[in-house]
């Protein structure tokens, strides 16, 4: 599939000459996913002399195999889970300009290059802090049906150099399933509390000891920080905990408290409404949803008032260091282990492949 591509153009360009079978593709719901086909996806398209198409075999974006075959005058589509084949892919470049333009010389695929820039952005800000002669190595999965690349899949480990300090990441999956990524020493790279608990916004008041409040016309102090968002953002638990309070309080309107365990507290203010199940006594995990931005109690626009507070104290969420979550747990430390020295051989290939293109 080329950029551009039409079904027709793209059936043409691989010798379908065959009024019927597009015409079967535009009408049968089966074969629906065929329209979203994207540039660089594998096809594969059987003919006959005549230019007939007598078979079409089509991975989908949710990775179903979709086939189309003809069955006498006509056809019949059929969506299947295929065999998945999962293999170790190894990647590695020197940053010239830009961070997709390395990853792109080497085929990285752009899903793998967004997992690489999040999992080092608490350490490495990727739109300010590289330099040119910084360097990744990168072991991620790729899935393949048939022996077809059917899409990559998590990095299982990756450095990244940049100003000279090497940071490593290894994926680790747990015997309860659940996975993430730690250092070398086992200690988690994800931070226990996200630093903005809305997505794409702007901050439009900080933490201060004193600024004029727009809704009470007066001067006092601001111990939150205020995010601009359209009502009915979704605004995201900033860490693990459980719900203390979820109702209406005052000038904080509809809100919700959080207890993060040991000294750490969070609030959520003005929201419009509450996500399901978020009531006092519920448990909430990092990243999901608590509410949505609303402009409840004193509020004069839509926004979200949040707030960080440690043994009860309101601290600044935005300059505060955050602590790490939890690390690799004792009993599993020991195979972590062998998984590291393992994995850090493939890494290291991927650093002489690099210092070798550079001789």
């Amino acid at each position: 599939m080329r950029r551009g591509d039409t079904v027709g153009s793209m059936l043409a360009r691989v010798g379908v000459e065959d009024s019927a079978a597009q015409n079967f593709l535009r009408s049968d719901a089966g074969a629906r996913p065929f329209y979203q086909l994207r540039p660089g996806k594998p096809l594969r398209v059987k003919t006959d002399a005549g230019g007939r198409m007598l078979g079409l075999r089509y991975l989908t974006q949710s990775g179903d195999l979709l086939t189309i075959d003809r069955v006498g005058d006509g056809f019949v589509s059929q969506s299947t889970t295929p065999d998945v084949a999962v293999s170790l892919e190894l990647r590695a470049n020197e940053i010239r300009g830009s961070l997709f333009g390395a990853a792109d010389a080497v085929a990285l695929p752009d899903a793998v290059t967004m997992q690489l820039a999040d999992i080092f952005s608490g350490d490495i800000d990727f739109l300010h802090d590289l330099r040119r002669g910084d360097r990744f190595s990168v072991v991620y999965e790729m899935r393949r049906v048939d022996g077809e690349a059917a899409g990559a899949g998590r990095i299982v480990a990756a450095e990244f150099v940049n100003k000279g300090i090497s940071y490593r990441a290894f994926l680790w999956r747990s015997p309860d399933g659940t996975e993430d990524y730690y250092g070398e020493d086992g200690k988690s790279l994800k931070k226990a509390f996200l630093r903005s608990p809305v997505e794409f916004t702007r901050v439009t008041s900080g933490f201060s000891v004193a600024r004029f409040h727009p809704f009470l016309q007066a001067w006092r102090a601001h111990k939150g920080v205020d995010f601009a968002a359209p009502s009915g953002t979704p605004v995201h638990a900033a860490g693990a905990g459980k719900v203390v309070f979820a109702g209406q309080q005052g000038g904080y309107g509809n809100v919700v408290m959080l207890q993060h365990g040991g000294a750490y507290s969070t609030v959520y203010a003005h929201l419009s409404r509450f996500a399901p199940g978020v009531k006092s006594g519920a448990r909430v995990g990092q990243g999901n949803v608590v509410g949505y931005v609303g402009m409840t109690g004193w509020a004069t626009g839509p926004h979200l008032h949040y707030e960080f507070r440690v043994d009860n104290v309101q601290r600044n969420p935005l300059t505060i260091a955050l602590p790490n979550a939890q690390p690799i747990p004792s009993g599993q430390k020991a195979a972590f282990q062998t998984q590291v020295l393992r994995l850090a051989d493939e890494l290291a290939l991927g650093r002489g492949v690099i210092l070798a293109g550079g001789e």
